[in-house]
């Protein structure tokens, strides 16, 4: 047997309470692994731990098999009866089977030798408060989020010579065209319209630059967007139309035009403020603003965004003041950490202890990129940005990769987190940070076929401002342009519009399209290595893409005896799916 491919631990995604009854339990093995058991009971059925006892469970075999890459995910739903659990695994190869336990494998027949102490696995106590309670509502929201200097300008601005004329058109760095609140709120009914029912705003508290991630006042909304009224009526008008409302908070980092940061320009040592970053040497001079000199730490090597102590308390207590004023103030429904992974698990334990109290189904993300575990624990984030999704979705086309390495790459994504996690995840396509998705796929099709797919997937579903148009834009600051809203209302976009509001309302409509349940299906062992996506999702919901170079035949893939109802299609005919079509169906 393969064991190094062999790995379990009670911790973390291995072992955990999806609810008060339920204990899940996953076995990562290789493939030579054909059939698994677990031998499960209560610890203290036998005696006390540590006398004579000799303890035995009840066998039960482990049927969910989750192809990856290079194992096998077993994966088992138990119910304790006295919230307590002590299990060991079988595993069966072709010729051989192993015991394994917390030390390590054994043979069966060393069990029962009498003065062994075998380390089985053990869940302790399934506690209520460790269980990762997640916000139902947060489960098939469809998030739409906005870049306010670039969505809609609604208040005529004052004479300003750096706001530029409103035009979708390339950007930079530094230009402005006076997007605001204001434009959020008449642009409501459109987004009610389209199907949303979150709205993720960027940063509006008062900054420097156009994307406001350098934050001045972090109590105050930037007097580009509107005010503090604005906000409010935002907030009630959404809320009156059932859409949540998400604001991004900028706690790894400040502005230099925060008060404490220019207190400590100004004061140095003895500034107040001093322990509230993290500073290498002082004096801080004004001239010497690149963290790469050894002065102090920033956001990446950015000398305009010091980076804040998120492990001093007087910073802990400022970011809690802040985020509960936000959620007192605005009412809001979320909250999105910027570089959510670099601020202290310190701070983010106490923060969502705090806003918790304030409003138990604040929806909290992180902006990770990476594999996020430490921060899903059910104590720290609800969420994450799930970027890994979006790479996995992207090489498929990038690598010219096969179905059957599509399904490894979203098997791990699926199955990277606790299932309470996983079922509100903030999946995404393109973001502020990325390239449109339009202009990556370089074709209108593939576009479709990747919106199929994040319509389809378990976690709730995000498009940012202009996807939704199939909008252009190359990578960050391309990808902020302006939307188009003369040609939106003249009907230029109605095909792309029509498309974007038949798939969430497929969304809405279906369960099946954010359930956890996927099961990818092939014809034969040789259209494993074809580039036909087809999946079923829970009983009788199905995805079908056609990457190939040729048209496909439906009739290869539904039964001429089925009767389907097409909820989604983009280049497919009535029995043929063309190259890079898509056809989302349901079997009645």
């Amino acid at each position: 047997m393969e064991f190094g491919s062999v790995y379990h631990r009670t911790t973390e995604q291995y072992c955990y309470a999806r609810n008060e009854e339920e204990l899940v339990i996953s076995l990562l093995t290789g493939y030579d692994v054909k059939q698994v058991f677990i031998n499960w009971g209560d610890p203290f059925s036998a005696g006390i731990l540590g006398g004579n006892e000799i303890w035995s469970g009840k066998e039960e075999e482990v049927k969910e098999r989750i192809e990856l890459e290079h194992h096998l995910l077993w994966k088992i739903v138990l119910k304790p009866k006295y919230k307590r659990c002590k299990y060991y695994f079988k595993l069966l190869t072709e010729q051989e089977q192993w015991i394994y336990v917390e030390d390590g494998f054994y043979e069966e027949q060393q069990l029962k030798e009498s003065g062994r102490m075998i380390q089985y696995f053990i869940m302790p106590w399934m506690n209520e408060k460790d269980i990762g309670v997640v916000p139902k509502w947060a489960e098939n929201t469809v998030w739409y989020q906005i870049f306010p200097d670039r969505f809609c300008r609604g208040e005529k601005k004052k004479e300003n010579p750096y706001i530029k004329p409103w035009k979708m058109e390339k950007t930079t760095y530094f230009d402005l065209y006076g997007g605001d609140l204001k434009g959020v709120i008449q642009k409501l009914p459109y987004l009610k319209e389209l199907g949303v029912t979150g709205i993720y705003l960027n940063p509006i508290c008062e900054a420097i630059s156009n994307h406001k991630y350098d934050t001045t006042d972090y109590k105050k909304i930037d007097p580009m967007f509107g005010n503090e009224d604005t906000m409010k009526e935002l907030v009630e008008k959404a809320h009156s139309l059932k859409m949540k409302v998400m604001m991004d908070g900028v706690f790894n980092h400040c502005g230099t035009e925060f008060l404490p940061w220019k207190d400590v320009l100004e004061h140095g040592e003895h500034s107040r403020y001093k322990d509230w970053f993290m500073i290498q040497q002082f004096p801080v001079e004004k001239g010497k603003r690149n963290t790469k000199d050894g002065s102090y730490y920033s956001f990446a090597f950015a000398g305009g965004m010091p980076k804040l102590n998120t492990n001093n308390e007087e910073v802990v207590a400022f970011i809690k003041d802040v985020c509960g004023y936000w959620v007192d103030a605005y009412g809001i429904d979320g909250i999105r950490f910027d570089v959510g992974n670099e601020v202290s698990h310190y701070l983010l334990k106490q923060l969502r202890a705090y806003l918790l109290e304030k409003k138990p189904d604040l929806y909290l993300l992180g902006e990770i990129w990476h594999d996020s575990t430490p921060w899903l624990l059910g104590d720290e984030y609800d969420a994450v940005m799930n970027y890994p999704f979006t790479s996995s979705v992207n090489d498929f086309w990038k690598e010219n990769l096969t179905a059957k390495q599509f399904e490894h790459a979203i098997n791990r994504c699926m199955n990277l987190y606790r299932e309470q996690n996983q079922k509100v995840m903030f999946n995404l396509l393109d973001s502020h940070d990325t390239d449109r998705l339009r202009t990556r796929c370089g074709s209108e099709d593939i576009f479709y076929q990747q919106m199929a797919l994040l319509f389809t997937m378990a976690g709730s579903a995000c498009i940012y401002y202009g996807t939704e148009i199939a909008m252009e834009g190359g990578y960050d600051p391309d990808c902020r342009r302006c939307m188009p809203w003369e040609e939106i209302e003249k009907g230029t976009y109605e095909k792309e519009l029509m498309a974007i509001k038949t798939l969430i309302e497929m969304r809405k409509k279906e369960e099946a399209t954010h359930s956890l349940s996927i099961q990818f299906l092939y014809r034969d062992e040789e259209a494993k290595k074809e580039r036909v996506i087809h999946y079923k999702k829970d009983q009788n919901f199905y995805v079908l893409l056609n990457a190939t170079n040729k048209p496909i035949l439906l009739k290869e893939y539904i039964k001429d005896s089925d009767t389907i109802e097409r909820f989604f299609q983009w280049n497919c005919k009535e029995s043929v799916l063309e190259v890079n079509g898509t056809l989302i169906y349901k079997k009645n």
